[in-house]
């Protein structure tokens, strides 16, 4: 009788694992469907290519198991709720701008890049090498979002203006849109920064709500045509390395098999830097274009005087706020340390190639 017992329990752990095999099996075949929210407008060039990169990477790799769809901005009518909708888990993810989130921690920006700071390359290895990745994480855990590098634009340029920049004087008094520190910077300084979603700045700047603006560079600035209103075009100090992000729900995250949570990180990587690439080519086209069909542009430097003062205000502000704030204090003596580490070798090879291979 026992020995009848106990074969029948074994028969039943048997029946009873291979079902509990079948339904894991099941489970890691389901389908996967993630919304995506992103900041711009639909078929935005370049930053809105990221985005639609990832989710394709993610449903090849993925053999169709996991599919994002990306609402644009037209779509959730809110550019600058991307944080809270994928916070509040209306969306799994969001394509954004760490900056745009400074009024709800000022920590947020040097996600995306800092005036005078590294350029792409010593950016990328940062984030990847150097610690940037941990401290994004703590930054952006309390809010309970994960937060990961979605995309570089390079280089941006200083920005249209209607009027040729002399003096810091010529400063003062100036309504331009210009995000995140930089803002801070030139407000400093006298200037009026504003905020204004991608799809209201020509308008703005037509009808003089701006006296100038800052976008990106020659890869999205020419077809938005501000090249028609402000003649001035200035070289960048403010963003040399600007990185968009992929924000993403923990919660969602964490209910991925394994497989799944690592298509994912692959593709938002290589997405990444294949917008780096993208708007490397396009704003050398761009360049091209606007220096042969446009002769009206007037591509400037700020004089040194101008640069020299920006440089003091940031230093200025940057020492001000790390005195305030342990967490701010810990990510720039981070981006600091690194980049002395990483400039140097980027001078002794880099620079030293350009300035060699361009000299008689």
């Amino acid at each position: 009788m026992f020995k009848k017992s106990l074969l029948k329990a074994l028969v039943v752990s048997v029946v009873f694992t291979g079902f509990a095999s079948i339904a894991n099996a099941a489970d890691d075949n389901k389908k996967v469907r993630w919304r995506l929210a992103e900041t711009w407008g639909p078929n935005f060039p370049i930053f809105g290519d990221a985005p639609k990169n990832m989710a394709r990477l993610v449903k090849e790799m993925s053999n169709g198991r996991f599919t994002i769809r990306i609402d644009s901005a037209n779509k959730h009518k809110s550019p600058f709720g991307v944080f809270d909708f994928v916070k509040q888990g209306q969306y799994q993810m969001g394509h954004s701008a760490s900056y745009y989130w400074k009024g709800k921690d000022f920590n947020t920006q040097f996600f995306t890049t800092l005036p005078f700071g590294m350029i792409a390359t010593e950016q990328y290895a940062w984030f990847y090498h150097g610690g940037g990745m941990e401290l994004m994480d703590s930054v952006y855990a309390p809010y309970g979002l994960m937060s990961f590098p979605g995309g570089n634009t390079g280089n941006q340029m200083g920005g249209w203006f209607r009027k040729e920049i002399n003096t810091v004087e010529d400063l003062q008094g100036l309504k331009m849109r210009i995000p995140g520190f930089a803002g801070e910077v030139l407000a400093k300084l006298g200037a009026k920064p504003t905020n204004i979603p991608s799809g209201e700045l020509y308008t703005a700047l037509e009808r003089n709500t701006i006296d100038a603006l800052e976008w990106v560079g020659p890869s999205l600035d020419l077809r938005m045509g501000f090249h028609k209103i402000a003649p001035y075009y200035y070289t960048g100090w403010h963003e040399p390395a600007t990185e968009l992000q992929f924000l993403v729900n923990p919660k969602a995250y964490n209910e991925l098999p394994e497989d799944l949570q690592a298509i994912l990180k692959a593709a938002m990587k290589l997405a990444a830097y294949d917008m780096l690439t993208q708007s490397t080519h396009e704003s050398a086209k761009n360049l091209a274009a606007i220096q042969k069909d446009y002769p009206n542009v007037k591509i400037r430097s700020f004089p040194k005087p101008v640069m020299s003062a920006i440089k003091q205000a940031n230093k200025a502000l940057l020492t001000e706020f790390a005195a305030k704030d342990p967490k701010t204090k810990e990510i720039l003596e981070s981006i600091n340390t690194y980049q002395a580490q990483s400039r140097a070798w980027t001078d002794f090879s880099e620079r030293a190639f350009l300035e060699n291979s361009e000299s008689e």
